[in-house]
C-alpha cells in the first residue's frame, strides 16, 4: 500500500492547513503512519505519528500543541492539521509507513510517497 501526501500550499504566519495522506489501498492493516518534513539543506525530520487505532499519537516538540494527527481507516486516509503556522514550518511534508523501531527516525519508515510543499510566508 502506497501513501501519498497532499494539501500543502502557501499560508501566512499564524495560519492553518489540513493535509491528507491517502493510501492506495486499505490502511487498516498499517500499524503506525508517520508525517515527516524536510526543509532545503536539512535532514528529514519527524513531525507526528499515529497508531493503527488512532488511540496513540506521537509528536515532535515543535509540533506539540499546534499540530494534530488523525486517521480515518474507513477512508484510508491519515490527516495532519497544522495551526499557528510559523515560517520555520516551511518544508516538504511526507507521510510513510512505519516498519519497526523508534517512531521518530525516518530510517524506520518505508513506502515514502511524493511530498507536498508547505510554505509559510507573509
Amino acid at each position: 500500500v502506497q501513501l501519498q501526501a497532499s494539501g500543502g500550499g502557501l499560508v501566512q504566519p499564524g495560519g492553518f492547513l489540513r493535509m491528507s495522506c491517502a493510501a492506495s489501498g486499505s490502511i487498516f492493516s498499517i500499524n503506525v503512519v508517520g508525517w515527516f518534513r524536510q526543509a532545503p539543506g536539512k535532514e528529514r525530520e519527524f513531525v507526528a505519528a499515529i497508531s493503527r487505532s488512532g488511540g496513540s499519537t506521537y509528536y515532535s516538540d515543535s509540533a506539540k500543541g499546534r499540530f494534530t494527527i488523525s486517521r480515518d481507516n474507513a477512508k484510508n486516509t491519515v490527516y495532519l492539521q497544522m495551526a499557528s503556522l510559523k515560517p520555520e514550518d516551511t518544508a516538504v511534508y511526507y507521510c510513510a509507513r512505519h516498519s519497526g523501531g523508534n517512531y521518530y527516525y525516518a530510517n524506520n519508515y518505508g513506502y515514502w510517497g511524493r511530498g507536498t510543499q508547505v510554505t509559510v510566508s507573509s
